[in-house]
């Protein structure tokens, strides 16, 4: 699992994000949370998902229609909720073990957890106000 690079929404600097780590990331010229989206699969999901920090895993295809209509909310969430919450996505067709985990027999399937532990499972893409509503309830 690498790192991938990020711009601050607040000064525009650009920063490398780890895709584990046991806090959140900050940006490191003004120190302002930064969004945490990052991809995982059947090797990585465990260490992604783990940590005490809420994590809205998206199980998607790129095939899926609703899949593409979900993908922008969940990255505007991740920028709206920056430290508090890790937006974890998983494409189901290379990862057919964290399917068959969660039985994502529909997709988009979205997963709330901490812990690693599921706190809520959502099928179907939802619109903007139902993920934001559900995401502040758990963030």
């Amino acid at each position: 699992m690498g790192s991938h690079v990020v711009e601050c929404p607040s000064c525009a600097a650009k920063n490398r994000v780890p895709a584990v780590s046991p806090g959140h990331p900050r940006c490191a010229r003004c120190h302002v949370d930064l969004p945490w989206l990052i991809d995982a699969g059947d090797s990585d999901f465990d260490q992604a998902v783990a940590g005490k920090q809420l994590v809205l895993v998206d199980l998607w295809a790129p095939w899926c229609g609703p899949c593409r209509m979900v993908a922008p909310i969940l990255e505007k969430l991740s920028r709206e909720f920056a430290g508090q919450i890790k937006v974890v996505k998983v494409n189901v067709d290379e990862s057919p073990r964290v399917a068959q985990r969660y039985n994502a027999r529909s997709i988009p399937m979205m997963l709330f957890m901490r812990d690693g532990e599921v706190v809520n499972t959502v099928v179907g893409a939802q619109s903007e106000h139902v993920m934001r509503t559900l995401a502040k309830s758990y963030a």
